[in-house]
């Protein structure tokens, strides 16, 4: 096998593994998760982080994942669980994409892929916060883009794992409300308000985005202010504020 086969080798084997990942995707429901890993006691909630861990590798969706991590195991293991398993997934893609899909990613993402890579030689992990906070780019791509820059791994995971915990945390208690709610564990009055709660939360990790393009962004790009300067403060209030309510 010839020095260009075993350089191409590794890189067709992930897109065919994602094409098939891709082809079967519609079986990635919550309901199917919850039929796989309910019922295998102690072994539950390895299987389901081992799930995570591959999903955005393969390009498939979390949400269904974090939904049904709430329903399994409640809103704390499950936002344990949760965690753990979408930051090793995020850090699986990280390494696919350093080692073996550099030359893919780069081919895909060229145009915001030269914008990712600037902006994490400026401002290093507090630009992984920020793109884990705004969704400037879908997460499963991101993986990949950020594994072709110079961040290293113990930041981009540390800064991944804290950032993706909002959102988390919001989407797991979101799946947990909903399921206390179909299977009548709650009153009707308390159902909405777990429900209530679940959205306010998710509500306040969508407002980032407009709160960045209308108050931080135009102050970001003033003379003399670095933009990663202004992830501390909604960064902050972002990991606060799921939780507070």
């Amino acid at each position: 096998m010839t020095g260009t086969a075993k350089r191409l080798l590794p890189v067709v084997v992930l897109l065919g593994a994602i094409g098939a990942a891709l082809m079967y995707r519609e079986h990635l429901t919550v309901l199917q998760i919850r039929a796989v890993v309910e019922g295998l006691g102690a072994w539950g909630p390895i299987v389901f982080i081992l799930m995570y861990s591959i999903a955005p590798a393969l390009l498939l969706p979390g949400l269904p994942l974090d939904l049904a991590a709430g329903i399994l195991f409640g809103p704390v293991w499950g936002a344990v669980y949760a965690s753990i398993g979408s930051t090793a997934g995020a850090t699986v893609a990280f390494v696919v994409a350093r080692t073996i899909g550099g030359d893919w990613v780069q081919r895909k993402l060229s145009g915001r892929l030269a914008r990712i890579k600037a902006g994490v030689e400026e401002e290093g992990w507090r630009f992984v916060a920020f793109t884990r906070l705004v969704p400037i780019i879908p997460f499963n791509l991101l993986n990949y883009a950020l594994g072709v820059t110079r961040i290293g791994l113990v930041p981009y995971v540390l800064a991944s794992f804290v950032f993706m915990l909002p959102a988390t945390v919001a989407y797991v208690y979101a799946g947990w409300a909903g399921g206390e709610a179909a299977s009548g564990e709650e009153s009707f009055a308390e159902a909405v308000r777990t429900v209530l709660i679940a959205l306010a939360g998710l509500g306040i990790i969508a407002a980032i985005p407009r709160v960045y393009s209308r108050w931080i962004r135009p102050r970001a790009e003033r003379p003399g202010r670095r933009a990663g300067s202004l992830v501390v403060w909604p960064a902050a209030l972002a990991l606060v504020l799921p939780f507070a309510c």
